[in-house]
Order: structure tokens, then C-alpha cells, then sequence
């Protein structure tokens, strides 16, 4: 796209940043010189002017949250935060994508201090940043009163073509202007540039138009180099408290480069050095590879700026305490990701409940009823669905809808947007102050597929409700059946999918979900109800070690392997099996990632030394094997469903107490 050359007065402030980029680039001999170079303006007037942070806490609660949505251009951070004075010395940019280096490829919470979240699959970064606005917003609706705005700051997000080119920018950001979210700003780098060349090829949307649409303020387009207009569009964002905003800004890529300027060439590999020398003499930086003079670093030094705002903050912590002192010990408690004091006790008395209540109901009602048992003692519970919450189950009777301003809110209706949905609870869980809950049907995980794998590589703690877990939806069909779902979910690393069996597994999944603190949970349930299993207390402990045994067997002479639905055929087979006179153990693996992570010695006692193992799964086999060996047998599914009564299809395939005994007895 040919725009028109915005004027450009290069500084030593921006000159900095550009220099970092294109050495650390040129050094590591890979990386996207192009956007920091673009962006340098834009990131000097939000940074030094705007950003309310602390580079020597970088955990402060009330801080801003900057967002890097167009995470290829991870120098700009790592410039940003070396430069103002976080821990992220010069030596760390001088080992940019390098292995062990705190200065990754892409942008990686918890690696980087100052970091808010993982950023590079494109589109995710301002959907985080919507979920840290909406956070924002509603622990600020539920804990602030009058005099005391202890919750209050601002989400700033940088994103680029790419990022409005991906679908889920469209519903994240409609969903942010219907929620009034006037605490995020959004600044589009509008370089009409992208790894294949000129965009208008291939992007001709009318961006002004299209967040009009979505109630958001639209500013611009300005010149993404004139600090003065960038000063006064910022201004302006910030003056309107019920509108996102987004300042569109154009700008050139790889501003600076004399030949590469404005062109493919400068996105996404190092510019050279012959061309770096000619950026040194355009911008006026006469300074070696990684120098920055010092009046340069106490231009950009936020230490005791950021210092004095949170001193400032906790001035007036204080005085919230002291006014409302249980309100002031239940939000640090939840911002720092503690659970209940009661809340052990609470989770042990439900399962007895249930294991004493014996219900044979569907796994989706009992997800139902641990929420119902366990969210009063939990306000940080946020649940949600994606327009399926009669089908999810995952409302309850203490559910209380989000809208803009209302108190105590724990619901959130996201509509048909899957992706979104869990992309936006990622931000919500990265921000604090939440634990959120997300539901659909398993076979739309799909929508939501790198949000999971996100999640999963964040270390969030985010329950994912995914309901209809298998050819039991029955008449829906193929469409509607996930039968590759539950297996390709397990291959994510650090994602506990658990597949109960009945009321008491899927509350100790739920609990284990909620105690969590490291990572994802996925619970895949049933739409049909399934028969209750008696357990003895070690049972029930036991199905935290995600595989054990559930009916054992005097003299087995093999092991039935199941999980979700399929224990009621393997249990039903069990007994078939005892009046033919051959004894079978049963056992249930409601989480393999969590059995995988088990003893050697624990694994070998569940599932039996020398004996032949058949395992019963209404999907794809392939997982599978690595429990029972290519001596083994798999009664599974490797093709996509049809359409029928659940029961009917279930006979129809093959997941029969009799082909089980058909199945074992041959392998015996």
C-alpha cells in the first residue's frame, strides 16, 4: 500500500530504540527490525508520557498493562523495558532469540520482567488485553467506593495489520466496545506492510468504519511519527471513559533504513550491516553496537517515577483498609491467586456428598452441581459459555450476568465466539483477581485451539468446560461428535483434560482444576447420563493421580482400560467376563497426563505387570497404545460419527459389554 511518507524528526529518545532493534536483529542474525523502527514514536509518547508502571516492581497491582499484540516485534519491547529501567540488563538484549536469553523470539510472560503476556500468534495479544480490561473494570465495579479508587488503570495495546487481518480481532473487539472497556487503548500500526509485500492485496477493509461499528473512539489516521499529534490523540483516548479507542497511525516500517524503508525487506530479517551503517548516519546515532549514551538512559528511567506512583498507591491502599478492611483482605487475597482459607474443607465435603449420593446423571450436570457446591465459597469464580450456557450447564443459581457497572458480576454471555471466549479469559486470568471458567462443545475447541495451547503454554489457571464429548450427542451428528477432540487435546503439553466417568470424578476434576495454579484444565463431559461407581476413600484419593483402579478382580487375567462413558460398557464387560470364569481389573484414566506424571511403581501396580490390557474409548486410537502395547487391543473409532440416537450409535460402533468380552477373550 503506497501511503503517502509521514515527516519524521529522528531523536536521540527514538534513535535508541532503533538502534537496539536493528544490532540485537543483526546480531542474532534473525528476528523483525521493521515494526520497532515504525513504532518507535508512538512507543516514546505512550512509555514516557502515559504508561503508569514500576520497572522496579513489576508485579505492582495497579499498574498499567502493555500489551505487544504485534509480537513479532518483540525488540521494541525488550528495548522498551532495558531502557526505562526494568531487570533486563544489556547483556540479555545482546542474546536476543537466543537459548536461556530472558529477550525470546516473541514476547514470554513469566521469562521477561515486565512481560504481561505471551504475544506472536497475531490477534491474541489484543484479545489478553481486552480480558485485562474487562478485569480491570469489574474488580474495580466490585471493590472500589467512593474516595477509594484502588482498582484504576489502563490497558495500552500496539497491533498491526496482521493483528485486524485474524479473525478473532473481530471478536474481541466488538465484544470490548459493547462492554464499554474506556480504559483500553489500541494503537494501529498502520504501515500497510507485511511479510509478503503491500498489503492492499490482500487487506482493503475500512478500519475507521469497521471499530466505529464496534462503539469504539476511532482517532486518526495521524502521522505515527509526529509526537505532538500522538501526545494530543493519547489525550484524547484517555478523556473518554466509555469507549475503547483505537489511534490509527500511519507509519513507515523500518523508519530510518535508507533502501529498505517502507518495504517487505525490513520486516522480518536483519537489515545487513551496510544498510545498519546508513540508518546510523540518517537517524544521527553515532554510537557503536548496544551504546547508549547516559543522557539517553536518564531521558527514558522510570525507576523513581514508578516508584513514587506506587508509594502513592499504597498510601491510599492504606486508607481503603483501614476503611473497609474485609474488602482490603479479600482483593489482595485474590490478586495474589490464594484460594479461600476454607476452601480444602469445602472441596472434601462436597465429593463425600457425593460419592454418598450415588447420582447416575450426566457428566455435564455433575460440572453443573460442583459449581453449584463450590463457587459460593469462590467469588473469584468467573464463568462463562460461547451462547450454550442451557447446553454447557454452567450457570448457577448465584450466577449474576456482567454488564458495564455491575457489582459482583461472575457470569459472562460472549455470544458465538469460541475464540475469543477463551482468549479474552486468558487475559482475564493473567490480570489477577479471577479464575475463569469457559464452556462450549468439545467439537468447537477447534474455534478455540490456539487460546487452549496459549493457556497451556502461559501456565494459566483457566477450567474449560467442553461439553458433548462424544458419539453420545447422538442425533446432532458427525458434525457434532468429537471423536479426535479428547486425544488431540491431550497432546498439548502442561493441559490437564480430564474425561470423568460420573458425579465423583468430575467433582474431583473441578477441584483439581481450581487448586491448579500452574496450568490449564480441560473436563470433557457427557451430554447422556452415566451410571454412579462405589469407591473407598483410597479410590477417591487415588483419582487425583489422574489413573486407577476402580474394580478390581482376585486373579485377573487382564485390564480393561477406560475412561468418560465408556467405564459403564468396561465395568458391564467385567461382569460378563467373572460368570465366563475370567477375572478382569478395571481401570479409570480420567487425566493421562496426570497418571503419565506418576511413579513408575504406581503406574505398574493400576495397570498390571504382564497381563494383556484392552482400552475402551469412544475416539481415535492412536493414544491409546502407549498403555497397552502393540500386544494390547484398542476398541475405538478411527472415522467421524453418523447421525442417530446416542444409544443406538453406540451399539453401532462397537462399545458393547459383549464386543469387550469378544475383544479380551480372543487376547486372553
Amino acid at each position: 500500500m503506497t501511503l503517502s511518507a509521514p515527516q519524521i524528526e529522528f531523536t536521540p529518545i527514538t534513535g535508541a530504540i532503533r538502534a537496539l532493534a536493528m544490532d540485537a536483529v543483526q546480531q542474532a542474525n534473525s528476528g523483525h527490525p521493521g515494526m520497532p523502527m515504525g513504532m518507535a514514536e508512538i512507543a516514546a509518547v505512550v512509555w514516557r508520557q502515559h504508561l503508569r508502571h514500576n520497572p522496579t516492581n513489576p508485579g505492582w497491582a495497579n499498574r498499567d498493562r502493555f500489551v505487544l499484540s504485534n509480537g513479532h516485534g518483540s525488540m521494541l519491547h525488550y528495548a522498551l523495558l532495558h531502557l526505562t529501567g526494568y531487570d533486563l540488563p544489556m547483556d540479555e538484549l545482546k542474546k536476543f532469540r537466543q537459548l536461556g536469553s530472558k529477550t525470546p523470539g516473541h514476547p514470554e510472560v513469566h521469562y521477561t520482567p515486565g512481560i504481561e503476556t505471551t504475544t506472536g500468534p497475531l490477534g491474541q495479544g489484543i484479545a489478553n488485553a481486552v480480558g485485562f480490561a474487562l478485569a480491570e473494570q469489574m474488580l474495580a465495579a466490585s471493590f472500589n467506593r467512593p474516595g477509594h479508587a484502588i482498582i484504576d488503570h489502563r490497558s495500552w495495546v500496539f497491533l498491526g495489520d496482521g493483528c485486524l487481518m485474524e479473525g478473532i480481532s473481530h471478536e474481541v473487539c466488538s465484544l470490548a466496545g459493547t462492554w464499554k472497556l474506556g480504559k483500553l487503548t489500541a494503537y494501529y500500526d498502520d504501515n500497510g506492510i507485511s511479510i509478503d509485500g503491500e498489503v492492499q492485496g490482500w487487506f482493503t477493509d475500512d478500519t475507521k468504519k469497521r471499530f466505529e461499528s464496534y462503539n469504539w473512539q476511532v482517532i486518526g489516521p495521524i502521522n505515527g511519527h509526529d509526537t505532538a499529534a500522538l501526545e494530543a490523540a493519547t489525550l484524547e483516548a484517555e478523556a473518554d471513559s466509555e469507549r475503547p479507542a483505537l489511534i490509527i497511525c500511519r507509519t513507515t516500517i523500518g523508519a530510518g533504513s535508507p533502501n529498505k524503508a517502507g518495504t517487505a525487506d525490513s520486516h522480518g530479517a536483519p537489515l545487513g550491516a551496510a544498510e545498519i551503517e546508513g540508518v546510523r548516519k540518517a537517524i544521527g546515532w553515532n554510537h557503536a553496537p548496544f551504546e547508549i549514551p547516559a543522557d539517553v538512559y536518564a531521558a527514558w528511567d522510570a525507576k523513581v517515577a514508578g516508584a513514587q506512583r506506587e508509594a502513592e498507591w499504597n498510601t491510599r491502599f492504606a486508607a481503603y483498609a483501614a476503611a473497609f478492611p474485609e474488602l482490603a483482605a479479600e482483593l489482595k487475597r485474590r490478586l495474589v491467586g490464594e484460594l479461600p482459607a476454607g476452601f480444602a474443607a469445602t472441596a472434601e465435603e462436597f465429593v463425600a456428598k457425593v460419592q454418598a449420593k450415588a447420582e447416575s446423571i450426566a457428566t455435564r450436570k455433575a460440572s453443573q452441581n460442583a459449581i453449584e457446591a463450590l463457587a459460593p465459597s469462590l467469588p473469584e469464580l468467573l464463568g462463562s459459555s460461547a451462547d450454550l450456557a442451557g447446553s454447557n450447564l454452567t450457570h448457577w443459581s448465584g450466577s449474576k450476568d456482567y454488564l458495564p457497572g455491575v457489582v459482583d458480576a461472575n457470569y459472562i454471555n460472549y455470544g458465538v465466539r469460541e475464540f475469543a471466549e477463551v482468549a479474552i479469559a486468558n487475559g482475564v486470568a493473567l490480570h489477577g483477581g479471577y479464575i475463569p471458567y469457559t464452556a462450549t462443545f468439545l467439537v468447537f475447541s477447534d474455534y478455540c485451539r490456539s487460546a487452549i495451547r496459549m493457556a497451556a503454554l502461559m501456565h494459566i489457571r483457566q477450567v474449560m468446560v467442553f461439553t458433548h464429548d462424544s458419539i453420545g450427542v447422538g442425533e446432532d451428528g458427525p458434525t457434532h461428535q468429537p471423536v479426535e477432540h479428547t486425544a488431540s487435546l491431550r497432546l498439548i503439553p502442561n493441559l490437564n483434560v480430564w474425561r470423568p466417568c460420573d458425579t465423583t470424578e468430575a467433582a474431583v476434576a473441578w477441584i483439581d482444576g481450581i487448586e491448579r495454579a500452574d496450568g490449564p484444565t480441560v473436563l470433557a463431559l457427557t451430554r447422556q447420563n452415566l451410571p454412579f461407581s462405589a469407591r473407598s476413600a483410597q479410590q477417591i484419593a487415588d483419582i487425583r493421580k489422574g489413573g486407577y483402579i476402580l474394580s478390581d478382580a482376585a486373579d485377573a487375567k487382564a485390564v480393561l482400560i477406560a475412561t468418560g462413558s465408556e467405564i459403564g460398557v468396561a465395568l458391564a464387560a467385567q461382569k460378563l467376563l467373572a460368570e465366563s470364569g475370567l477375572p478382569v481389573r478395571v481401570v479409570s484414566i480420567p487425566c493421562t497426563r496426570l497418571f503419565d506424571l506418576q511413579d513408575a511403581a504406581y503406574k505398574a501396580g493400576v495397570l498390571g505387570s504382564g497381563l494383556p490390557r484392552v482400552a475402551i474409548e469412544a475416539g481415535v486410537t492412536d493414544g491409546w497404545y502407549k498403555y497397552v502395547g502393540l500386544e494390547g487391543a484398542v476398541i475405538g473409532m478411527d472415522r467421524f460419527g453418523e447421525s442417530g440416537p446416542g444409544g443406538t450409535l453406540f451399539k453401532h460402533f462397537g462399545f458393547t459389554p459383549e464386543r469387550v468380552v469378544e475383544v479380551v477373550t480372543k487376547l486372553v
